[in-house]
C-alpha cells in the first residue's frame, strides 16, 4: 500500500492523468563544462545559475515537474518563482564523475544533503542515479538502495532511483540482448527492494537496431518485470530518437517521461537572444509534444499502486 505522503507527492509530479511529463537539468560538473567550451568566457557560478533558471523558466510550463540540484537550481528556482508551490520538484542526492566508465565509478552522495534535508525544504522526490551490471559486486550500491529505501520511508517522500546499465568490459558495448536482460533484472531487484519510481533508459540500443517490433517486446518485458511504476529517462540519445521511443515505451506500459538534453542540449551552443529563442520555441514545442505523447499512451502510475489507507482513523498509526 502507498503512503498518502508518498501518494501526494507523485500526484504533484505527475499531470492530472497520472503521466510523468519531468523536465530534468540536475546536471552539474559535465553541463558545466559543455558549456566552458561553448562560452566566450569561464562561467561563473551565477552563469550557471542564470543557464539553468532560463531552461526551467521556459519549460516549467509544459512540465509537471522539475528535476534540478540544490547549488545551482533549486533555491534560485524556488526564491524567484521559476519553480512555483504549484508544480513538483525532485532532488538528486548522488554526485557523479562522468569522467570515468560507470562501472569504475564509486557511490557518493552530494556533501551536507540528505533525503530529510529534501523534504524539509518541499522536495517531492529523491533521484539517485546508480551505475548497475546485476554480475558485478553490488554489496555497496544495495546497501546504500536500503538506506535511501528506509530514509524515504521515514520522511514520507518517494524514491526514484535511475539504474544505468553498464558492460563489465569498458571497451565493449552491451549487445541488445544483454542490455535487455539487464534491464529486467534491475526492474525485479528494485522493485523488491523497495523503490517508489525506476527512472530507466530504453532498453534497446537504437544504434544497433531500428526493429519497432524489438523495440516494443523490450518495452513490454520492462513492464512486466516492474512492480512499481517507470518513466523513460533520454539518456542522451536526441530528440527525434527519443520521441520514438516514447511512443514505443508509453504504449508498453511506461508511465511518461523524465527528459533533459534531448529537450534542451542545443541551448548550450548558444548566447543571448538565439539562447531565449531556442528555449522558447523549439525547446517548448519538443516539451508539449512529449507531453501529448504521453497523455496518449502512457500508462497511469495509479495503476501500479495500492491507494492509501483513507480510513476516518487513518491518522491515528501514520508514523
Amino acid at each position: 500500500m502507498t503512503s498518502i505522503g508518498k501518494f501526494r507527492h507523485l500526484s504533484r509530479c505527475t499531470t492530472a492523468e497520472g503521466h510523468f511529463v519531468i523536465m530534468a537539468i540536475d546536471h552539474r560538473n559535465n553541463l558545466l563544462d559543455k558549456l566552458n567550451q561553448h562560452a566566450h568566457a569561464p562561467l561563473s557560478d551565477d552563469d550557471f545559475v542564470s543557464f539553468k533558471q532560463q531552461v526551467i523558466s521556459g519549460l516549467s510550463a509544459c512540465s509537471s515537474a522539475i528535476l534540478t540540484d540544490p547549488a545551482y537550481g533549486i533555491a534560485k528556482a524556488i526564491t524567484t518563482h521559476t519553480i512555483t508551490g504549484q508544480m513538483g520538484l525532485l532532488a538528486p542526492i548522488e554526485v557523479t564523475d562522468y569522467g570515468l566508465p560507470p562501472g569504475q565509478r564509486s557511490m557518493k552522495l552530494i556533501p551536507n544533503w540528505s533525503v530529510e534535508k529534501i523534504k524539509r525544504m518541499g522536495g517531492d522526490g529523491i533521484k539517485l542515479l546508480l551505475p548497475y551490471h546485476p554480475a558485478d559486486d553490488n554489496e555497496e550500491k544495495h546497501h546504500l538502495i536500503e538506506q535511501i529505501v528506509a530514509d524515504c520511508a521515514k520522511f514520507d517522500i518517494p524514491f526514484f532511483l535511475e539504474p544505468i546499465p553498464y558492460a563489465l568490459d569498458p571497451n565493449t558495448p552491451l549487445p541488445n540482448p544483454e542490455l535487455l536482460q539487464i534491464n529486467i533484472e534491475m526492474c525485479q531487484t528494485f522493485s523488491r527492494m523497495g523503490v517508489d519510481i525506476l527512472k530507466l533508459p530504453f532498453p534497446v540500443d537504437p544504434k544497433q537496431s531500428q526493429d519497432l517490433s524489438e523495440w516494443q517486446a523490450a518495452c513490454e518485458a520492462v513492464t512486466s518485470a516492474c512492480s512499481v511504476p517507470w518513466a523513460l529517462l533520454s539518456a542522451g540519445v536526441n530528440y527525434e530518437t527519443f520521441a520514438k521511443q516514447v511512443v514505443v515505451a508509453c504504449k508498453a506500459g511506461a508511465s511518461g517521461v523524465i527528459v533533459g538534453r534531448a529537450v534542451w542540449a542545443e541551448a548550450v551552443e548558444l548566447h543571448g537572444d538565439e539562447r531565449q529563442n531556442f528555449v522558447d520555441t523549439i525547446a517548448l514545442d519538443r516539451m508539449k509534444f512529449l507531453k501529448s505523447l504521453c497523455s496518449e499512451h502512457a500508462d497511469s502510475w495509479h495503476n501500479k499502486v495500492t491507494l492509501p489507507n483513507a480510513d476516518l482513523d487513518w491518522y491515528e498509526d501514520y508514523h
